[in-house]
């Protein structure tokens, strides 16, 4: 009880003096007239030549009796009188000063000055493209909602924000159309959002792992992206996204398996090549996780498949290795993984000289050692190969991964075991949700609608709703009949 009456009498000036504990914390005294004004603020979070340029002079040279002509004369649109302790500790971490009078511990004026130390908008590069705006999401909400709403300039785009971390207070922006999106999908992820209980809150993509359908699932449940272009059509469509301060990435949802392997060039080459792709995707990928498991499972059950001209080639390439292929499958596996890792921790120009350098020295000493066989070491190479065609980052480090459950499978049982874990991962992605959407859609529940923006991209003029399991409240996107008419100029 003392300690809830000591909260409530709790003062302005309790809270400056617990910010005074911090060396970076100064606070100034001023001579305005006849009465004692003092300043304070956080060093380390404020633009100091804005202060002394557009504030100081205004405090300073002023003939103001009251604070709230001195804060009105300040040339700042970011200010106010406040007059509680905990709004002044939120404020002066945001890089507000305080400017208050010494004798008057009931109210205080803040001015916002913060440092803005974030970097320029610059070129994307985890989601590179050769066309298309070049433009990507940096670590400010603010820049980053300016370039969503520069390619959606509608007064139905709506953005509610929320604070998330009971340390960080890391704003958070919801973001989607009115009259377009769906209320219940809308309201799932605000709930969940606004359910967090958690310390602190860094990026867009811890939040994404939070409010997940399935924590305990390795597949991504929500799209993660920094192309603003990107957003914009996840919005238009009728999906919901969301930004965190601090987080160069947008999420978005809900979302379907087949949407990680659609890149945003898709749409900007003919409907022709951007389909061949993407069915190139989906084998590349399909391969990538069964190529290895296969030869594992052939080599030891079943050699009968191998062609009678190609065994003797693969006995050739073995017969100087002393351990069974799934050891050599293993070591050839972690090899390339610990190089890709490597890649990725050292500085860009190493990296790639690791990965290059790395992988030809490694590969051909193992070969020579006898510790691999050549036909191995290219089937783990494509493989390698084809798990960097996946255009979502997150999507390509699930493929990595459930690689080495079906290589094991694969080992101990065969062809049987490779088929039970396909038939349990099927399973699993059927009952997985996202956003309590089916995330197998359109496969199942079978909506055909949906297929022309699937597996294949069809042309534009075909894709005239939206897709059906977003459940959007405005289906249609244009006239696909007047679309589809074209109309020449006569002569």
């Amino acid at each position: 009880m003392k300690q809830i009456q000591d909260k409530r009498k709790e003062t302005l000036q309790d809270a400056l003096q617990l910010f005074q504990q911090s060396s970076d914390f100064v606070m100034h005294d001023l001579s305005i007239a006849s009465k004692g004004f003092h300043i304070a603020y956080f060093q380390t979070l404020i633009d100091t030549d804005r202060l002394n340029k557009d504030i100081l002079p205004f405090i300073t040279e002023s003939e103001s009796q009251t604070l709230e002509e001195i804060v009105r004369n300040i040339p700042i649109q970011a200010k106010e009188i406040i007059k509680s302790p905990n709004d002044l500790r939120e404020k002066v971490m945001q890089g507000f000063i305080v400017i208050f009078e010494g004798g008057n511990q009931s109210k205080c004026a803040v001015v916002e000055v913060a440092l803005d130390s974030g970097r320029e908008v610059a070129p994307s590069e985890n989601e590179f493209t050769v066309n298309g705006p070049q433009e990507s999401f940096i670590e400010s909400i603010d820049t980053n909602i300016n370039l969503i709403r520069k390619r959606l300039p509608l007064p139905q785009l709506k953005i509610k924000e929320m604070k998330l971390g009971k340390m960080t207070q890391t704003r958070v922006s919801l973001l989607y159309i009115e009259g377009i999106v769906d209320k219940e999908n809308l309201k799932t992820l605000e709930q969940r959002l606004s359910d967090i209980e958690f310390d602190q809150v860094i990026d867009s993509n811890s939040l994404a792992q939070m409010i997940s359908d399935n924590q305990m699932s390795v597949f991504p449940q929500m799209i993660n992206t920094q192309r603003p272009e990107r957003v914009a059509a996840a919005i238009a469509e009728g999906k919901v996204a969301f930004l965190a301060d601090g987080s160069p990435e947008a999420i978005f949802g809900p979302t379907t398996l087949v949407e990680f392997f659609s890149s945003l060039e898709d749409y900007y080459m003919s409907w022709h090549i951007s389909s061949s792709v993407r069915l190139l995707r989906f084998f590349a990928v399909a391969f990538s996780v069964f190529a290895t498991p296969v030869y594992v499972a052939v080599l030891t059950f079943h050699y009968e498949l191998i062609p009678r001209d190609l065994l003797s080639t693969i006995i050739a390439s073995r017969s100087n290795i002393p351990f069974p292929p799934i050891i050599e499958a293993i070591f050839l596996e972690l090899t390339i993984e610990l190089l890709r890792e490597a890649g990725a921790r050292l500085p860009t120009k190493v990296g790639q000289t690791i990965g290059i350098v790395g992988g030809i020295v490694i590969g051909q000493a193992s070969v020579e050692a006898g510790l691999t066989s050549n036909i191995l070491l290219i089937i783990v190479a494509l493989a390698a190969l084809a798990s960097f065609t996946t255009p979502v980052y997150q999507m390509g480090n699930t493929i990595r991964l459930i690689r080495f459950p079906i290589l094991i499978a694969a080992a101990f049982t065969g062809g049987v075991g490779i088929a039970f874990f396909a038939l349990v991962t099927i399973a699993h992605l059927l009952q997985l949700k996202s956003l309590g959407r089916p995330y197998f859609e359109p496969i199942f529940p079978p909506r055909f609608t949906d297929w022309k923006d699937a597996f294949v991209r069809l042309p534009f003029n075909w894709m005239s709703t939206r897709p059906v399991y977003l459940r959007p409240r405005d289906k249609g996107r244009f006239n696909f009949s007047r679309a589809s008419k074209k109309h020449d100029i006569d002569e």
